[in-house]
């Protein structure tokens, strides 16, 4: 089967959004975690110099270990609303705690009344609504926090989703937004993104009008699997995508059957990165591993330089 190599020459961008984005954005994803995705964006962001970063993987956040910034910013996110009873208001006549379908309003003896836990509750407002004492208030709910961060690679957007929170989709896009903001008013050529694995919520949210994805997997059964949900995914989109593949190596029938998978499903492959212990020993220095040199680092060099053409060339063609 013939398989799609992406050289040093540009590649074709495909969809309408792609064509009207301010700055070109290439989101790195993987089907699975633990493939190496993380490691491979320090890297990149280390190559890429004129760029902005912006880490959406806000469920676990890590690439700040490995480019340790500096917060110059610090905001909260705030998403949905919580419901919470004024005691001094309630008259305890437990309408709230009969309403409720996801038994966040709990009863308690001293003294008596009833209280919402705050994990539990939906936000649907329907005790508020009820509620017969107008005893309730209806705040908005802290999800998480976002930064702004100076990096030795440049700026950097980056969040911290709360424990329990959920819409982490919607800061995954407050993520995206501020990057694109950054970098343009600072004139920047690039955005890259360190997007969440998987094929969920946040996942739409890191990808949906990007410039192009590159999918970071490895050669085994689940890196394979995984990785065709993934290229579904950027298909239904019909954003360009990208195949690297991992600790290539470890397995190169592995690699092979990866790699005709890709092209059946119209990516191209971008690159293989041999294993390498250098890449632990960088990550537990909180480095890149193309500044500790190697096997990996070589590849993930050859990797950039077959990448960059794609962006040089966007913003030539850029209206």
């Amino acid at each position: 089967m013939s398989v799609t190599r992406l050289r040093s020459a540009s590649l074709p961008l495909v969809g309408s959004q792609a064509a009207h984005a301010l700055v070109p954005e290439l989101v790195v994803i993987s089907g699975k975690g633990g493939t190496g995705k993380t490691s491979v964006v320090a890297s990149l962001a280390v190559l890429a110099g004129d760029m902005v970063l912006a880490d959406c993987d806000v469920d676990a956040a890590d690439l700040h270990l490995v480019l340790e910034p500096t917060v110059v910013e610090r905001h909260g996110f705030v998403s949905g609303h919580e419901a919470v009873i004024r005691q001094e208001d309630c008259d305890a006549c437990g309408i709230c705690h009969e309403v409720c379908r996801f038994d966040a309003v709990q009863r308690v003896e001293d003294p008596p009344g009833f209280q919402i836990d705050p994990i539990a509750c939906e936000g649907c407002g329907v005790c508020v609504y009820l509620c017969p004492a107008q005893a309730l208030d209806f705040n908005d709910r802290p999800c998480g926090e976002w930064f702004l961060s100076d990096t030795r690679c440049g700026p950097m957007v980056h969040a911290r989703l709360g424990i329990a929170a959920e819409n982490s989709g919607k800061l995954v896009t407050l993520v995206r937004q501020q990057a694109k903001q950054v970098a343009v008013s600072g004139g920047r050529s690039l955005i890259l993104v360190d997007g969440p694995p998987g094929i969920g919520c946040p996942v739409i949210a890191s990808i949906t009008g990007a410039s192009g994805v590159l999918i970071v997997t490895e050669p085994t059964v689940s890196g394979l699997h995984d990785m065709a949900r993934v290229l579904q995914l950027t298909q239904h989109f019909a954003i360009q995508t990208a195949v690297c593949v991992n600790r290539w190596d470890l397995h190169p029938e592995g690699t092979t059957q990866i790699e005709e998978l890709a092209g059946e499903h119209g990516a191209v492959i971008a690159g293989r990165i041999r294993y390498d212990t250098a890449v632990t020993r960088a990550q537990v220095e909180g480095r890149a591993v193309v500044e500790l040199g190697g096997p990996a680092a070589d590849d993930i060099r050859e990797l950039w330089a077959r990448l960059r053409p794609w962006w040089l060339s966007y913003g030539r063609a850029r209206p």
